[in-house]
This record gives C-alpha cells, sequence and structure tokens, in this order.
C-alpha cells in the first residue's frame, strides 16, 4: 500500500497551499516533533493518497519519470482547468501522440503547480473543447 507522495518544493508553504485547494485536501499535523514536512491527507471519510512536499534544492525536472494524475470527475476538464489555473497552476506545452487518427486533442492537459512540477489532468471534454 502506498501511504503517501513526496513532492520536493523550493516553498513548502505555498506548495502546500495549493495541493490543499487543488484536491480538497487537508493538512495533517505534524506526526513527530522536528516534522518539518508539510502533508496533505484526504477528508476523512474519503479514499485518497496523502502528498507531502519536503524542501529541495532541486528544479522541478520537464519530463519527469514520476508525476500525479488528476481526473476531473463531475465537473469537465475545462471546468476544472480553469479552476487549477486560477488557482495558480500553469499549462504546459506537451507533445502529445494521439492514438486515434481523428482525435485532435488529447483526453488530458499537462499542467505545473506553482513550483513547476508536472502533473496530469484527464476528463470529458465538452463539445466545444478548446
Amino acid at each position: 500500500m502506498i501511504e503517501q507522495l513526496s513532492l520536493g518544493v523550493s516553498d513548502p508553504e505555498r506548495a502546500g497551499r495549493f495541493w490543499a485547494a487543488a484536491l480538497g485536501y487537508r493538512r495533517r499535523a505534524p506526526r513527530y516533533d522536528g516534522d518539518e514536512w508539510i502533508v496533505l491527507e484526504p477528508p476523512p471519510g474519503t479514499s485518497g493518497t496523502a502528498i507531502a512536499m519536503d524542501l529541495s534544492e532541486s528544479a522541478a525536472q520537464e519530463f519527469p519519470r514520476l508525476h500525479i494524475d488528476l481526473d476531473a470527475g463531475e465537473r469537465s476538464l475545462d471546468e476544472e482547468l480553469d479552476r487549477l489555473l486560477a488557482l495558480g497552476a500553469q499549462r504546459v506545452d506537451w507533445r502529445h501522440y494521439p492514438t486515434d487518427p481523428h482525435q485532435t486533442e488529447p483526453p488530458y492537459v499537462v499542467l505545473a503547480d506553482p513550483e513547476g512540477n508536472r502533473f496530469c489532468l484527464s476528463g470529458r471534454r465538452e463539445p466545444s473543447a478548446r
């Protein structure tokens, strides 16, 4: 079982605010004295994986080997995209290779959080997709 995903960031407080708002997660109290990580967890009674943020001097990777995938859920992809952009996410130009020759856009969007960490958003597209 995966307990949490850990994300290296240059500003844990800023990253914590973004991801808490993006996911609807709550900040967890430190588990031990001296614990300086920002750890977010799903609200009680819901499922999900905790996300921990720790100070890192490394730059965000342009093509990370591991990243977070979000699903728009009940919202359309474009509605959730607008919400995440308003929280401080940025679109990332990304090469994609549709498997369907009639598909002009993939069913996902690549974004970066305020720290530059890449993540994907998938969901249903509205007929007038961007």
